[in-house]
């Protein structure tokens, strides 16, 4: 931590002395908190400070001396917090280091990204304080090694097979593939810094607009505007690209959180909580769709109401406990269990298989639903640190470029609507393609 920050003065003293631009090489993310922060009003005011510091810092006339002991302090106050578990009145009522990792990865990601409203690049100071602490955090897993086998040659030219030691082989695999997703996102929203076809206004500002160009589950964002005739189809196919680049980010955070939380043990608290068959779970409605002779997921999904949120939730919840429960049935099939019945381990193994296809295109079809019961437990009662860092490092990247996508389409529903109504003005029946309508 003290090699990142002596590295960085170092950069900035040489950029100084030749005059040259200096740009920072790590990248950042955002979600929402899984715990509550006891603290809450205290981080307010420290991020308050921080962005206050820093804006100093970059228009006052600071030395990198000075900036470097400015830094120095702030990031010894960041990692006293999380050795202390987050409780800074030294009590002995912190959590576990990993979720105060995991917590600082996330709180940090909604201080600078918060929730996308608008398709605009990040202020300065906000990239440049979520590349620095995201650095700093970042800094722990080089400290998380495993020992392997190495040659190496004696004085007298003995070749001999000694152990050394190395970044562990998932945080070796899974960093700089996030650090790579991170500037991804950063860079497509830098992109929307550039003149754009397409602007925002408030509620307030567009009281006669046709309220069917907003979208009813997204009414508290601003409303995005086209001109008359949509937009260019150079545009419409720069955001199409964006958009589709932006999916990419999103499915490959999404399977490296799948993968990291799978590695995750599961707390023996939620296992104790879990009900006793998956019947029990399911409800008797959604267990006899599963375990009828025919079974299509895509039918049973498109038959299931998930008009809100806390319903795809709570469905999933459901989903995630009966494929537990079913695992476990199989896995303490000898001897007697309580969570024993009557139904063979073929047909177990074959329900477990369909609610895991049901499980899998929920993920697909709702990539931005909240974390799931079993999820969160997991987060909460890790003890891993490296797991913990890729965990909410993930989370965050995912949760941003699915907020960066789903503005790229509200931009592409409102050009659809202004195109379809100006066709209909013009009656351009038959001739679509002069708007580039499909």
């Amino acid at each position: 931590m003290i090699r990142t920050l002596t590295r960085r003065y170092t950069l900035r003293t040489s950029s100084s002395c030749n005059r040259t631009r200096m740009s920072s090489d790590n990248s950042g993310k955002y979600h929402q908190n899984l715990i509550p922060d006891a603290n809450d009003d205290d981080d307010g005011m420290d991020i308050r400070n921080e962005e206050q510091s820093m804006v100093h810092q970059n228009v006052g006339a600071g030395t990198p001396h000075h900036d470097l002991q400015s830094d120095m302090e702030m990031m010894k106050e960041r990692f006293a917090k999380l050795l202390l578990g987050e409780d800074m009145s030294g009590g002995g009522k912190g959590v576990y280091s990993a979720l105060a990792l995991s917590n600082a990865v996330t709180n940090l990601a909604a201080s600078i990204f918060g929730e996308k409203g608008k398709l605009e690049p990040l202020a300065p100071e906000r990239k440049a304080r979520w590349r620095k602490e995201m650095d700093w955090l970042l800094s722990v897993t080089d400290h998380i090694v495993e020992f392997v086998p190495s040659q190496q040659i004696s004085k007298d030219g003995t070749n001999m097979e000694v152990m050394v030691t190395r970044q562990r082989s998932d945080l070796l695999a899974n960093i700089p593939g996030l650090l790579k997703l991170d500037a991804i996102l950063i860079e497509t929203l830098d992109n929307f810094g550039q003149e754009q076809e397409f602007w925002y206004v408030s509620k307030n500002e567009n009281q006669d607009m046709d309220n069917s160009s907003q979208r009813d589950d997204k009414w508290w964002h601003p409303i995005v505007k086209v001109p008359e005739n949509g937009l260019s189809e150079t545009s419409r196919k720069r955001l199409q690209y964006q958009k589709e680049s932006v999916n990419q980010v999103l499915k490959a955070a999404m399977n490296i959180n799948a993968q990291v939380l799978s590695e995750i043990q599961i707390p023996e608290s939620y296992i104790d909580s879990l009900p006793k068959n998956g019947r029990e779970s399911l409800g008797d409605s959604i267990y006899k769709s599963i375990t009828v002779d025919s079974f299509d997921p895509l039918q049973f999904l498109s038959a299931m109401d998930f008009s809100t949120e806390h319903k795809v939730l709570d469905f999933k919840n459901r989903i995630e406990a009966s494929i537990l429960i079913w695992k476990r049935k199989m896995n303490q099939k000898d001897g007697w269990n309580p969570w024993g019945s009557g139904i063979s381990s073929g047909k177990r193994e074959l329900f477990e298989v369909r609610a895991e296809t049901i499980l899998l295109l929920l993920k697909q079809q709702f990539p931005g639903v909240a974390q799931s019961s079993l999820d969160i437990s997991k987060i909460q009662e890790n003890r891993d640190v490296g797991l913990a860092i890729q965990e909410s490092y993930s989370r965050v990247l995912e949760s941003l470029a699915f907020s960066v996508m789903s503005r790229i389409e509200d931009v592409l529903h409102a050009d659809s609507l202004t195109r379809t109504l100006r066709c209909s003005e013009i009656d351009c029946s038959g001739d679509t393609d002069t708007l580039g309508i499909k």
